[in-house]
């Protein structure tokens, strides 16, 4: 190497140094920044305590409270029937609904009344004997009284020597004769007990018999009891009928029962609401069995929906609730009373509560006293999430009475005043800024 380049090189190195050494110099050392937390947007809810309703629901079907099998009692053939009397028609109560051929039991009425009309006779002819019987006993017996005294003078001339034993033994026929016809006339008398007792067993069984053709002689009539809709009718004019044959169907449609299947807890729960009972604490149902005497059932709020018609319902009353649990779904079978279940109705926007018709039933009733309702979506595994004074996240364990549909009461753990956050947070760390939204 020349000396020349040498002397360019060492040039070189000395103003790289310089240069790193200059850069170093005037370096200038990185701004210190403040770090900025950043709050978490959250909705929130001001905890407040209010009344809330209970409710119990079920589905089941309807049926009418009385149904009537019209059943023949009597055989014959029809002959008349209402031009109504069809299925599905509705017929006013006390209408003449069909009516069978009354001519034989017309005339089997008429016979008991003459039979009973003879017997009535022949116990007053029997009366008449027996006064009779009894003024002759009373003639009779003043005749043997004299001839009895005829006998014992004719016994004391005798014994003088005065009348002759023939003429005494005349006296002593006379006289038996005598006994003999007041005998008669006795027994006469004492028979008449017995014949009349014959007599009046004799018109009780025609009494029966006359009662028993009235009956079939109703029976031939059939009217409406109340008013009614037509379920099913399979019988026509001149048709024979026999005893014990099913001639129509009919409903009441003054009232109808709707059994549906409840849950038990759900059932006992809004029960348990109402004031002036309680029920024990137990799973068992068969407490339900007197609940009528033990709660005010005036208080609960009772609706039947048709399934297929959510808009149309009907005030309800419970009725009764059965002892046992269903095998298959383990609930239990409110008996729900609905009257006047054709009030208003106007098919198809609104009709009325028929026979096998799937219903929805609602029981609610009033908590006595305010609870705490919050959001069943704002537990999270047993915790709610609060927001303190500060706006920090605060996580707050809590106890749930129970739950109805979107809803929770918490009887642990929350206050009054308290800020809920609605919304799911994640991760959710004690302490996290939130930054409140509107409250819903």
């Amino acid at each position: 190497m020349t000396r020349k380049n040498k002397l360019t090189l060492a040039l070189a190195l000395i103003a790289g140094i310089a240069f790193v050494v200059i850069m170093v110099k005037l370096k200038q050392p990185p701004e210190r920044v403040e770090a900025q937390a950043t709050a978490t947007p959250v909705r929130i809810m001001e905890i407040t305590p209010r009344k809330f309703r209970t409710e119990a629901r079920g589905y089941g079907q309807v049926l009418p409270a009385r149904s009537w099998n019209a059943v023949a009692n009597v055989g014959g053939r029809v002959i008349w029937k209402h031009p109504e009397l069809e299925s599905g028609n509705l017929i006013p109560g006390g209408t003449r609904l069909l009516e069978i051929d009354p001519t034989r039991y017309e005339l089997a009425e008429a016979s008991a009344r003459a039979d009973l009309a003879g017997i009535e006779a022949e116990l007053r002819q029997l009366d008449q004997e027996e006064r009779n019987t009894g003024e002759l006993l009373k003639l009779e017996e003043h005749r043997l009284t004299l001839a009895r005294r005829e006998l014992d003078r004719a016994e004391t001339l005798v014994a003088r020597g005065a009348l002759s034993q023939t003429r005494y033994d005349e006296q002593q026929r006379a006289t038996l004769q005598q006994e003999q016809a007041v005998q008669t006339l006795r027994n006469q008398q004492n028979l008449i007990p017995a014949r009349r007792e014959t007599l009046q067993a004799r018109m009780a069984r025609t009494e029966s018999a006359l009662a028993s053709a009235r009956e079939d002689l109703d029976d031939t009539r059939f009217e409406a009891p109340w008013d009614l809709r037509v379920h099913q009718a399979d019988i026509d004019t001149g048709q024979h009928v026999s005893p014990g044959q099913t001639l129509f169907i009919a409903d009441d449609i003054t009232r109808a029962e709707a059994t549906v299947q409840l849950e038990v807890a759900e059932l006992r729960r809004v029960l348990s609401q109402l004031s002036g009972g309680s029920l024990p604490e137990t799973g068992s149902t068969n407490h339900f069995t007197d609940f009528h005497d033990q709660l005010p059932l005036s208080e609960l709020d009772i609706r039947v929906t048709p399934t297929n018609v959510p808009d149309a319902h009907w005030p309800g009353k419970l009725t009764r609730v059965t002892s046992s649990l269903d095998q298959a779904t383990r609930t239990v079978q409110a008996v729900i009373s609905v009257d006047e279940p054709y009030r208003n109705a106007n098919p198809p926007a609104r009709p009325p509560l028929v026979r096998n018709m799937f219903v929805q039933a609602s029981i609610t009733a009033q908590t006595p006293e305010p609870v705490i309702v919050i959001p069943a979506s704002a537990v999270h595994q047993g915790v709610v999430y609060l927001a303190d004074e500060g706006n920090r996240l605060q996580r707050q364990p809590v106890s749930v009475a129970w739950q109805q549909g979107e809803d929770v009461i918490i009887d642990d753990g929350l206050a009054p005043g308290g800020r809920l956050v609605l919304d799911d947070l994640i991760p959710a760390i004690d302490g996290t800024l939130l930054a409140p939204g509107d409250q819903p």
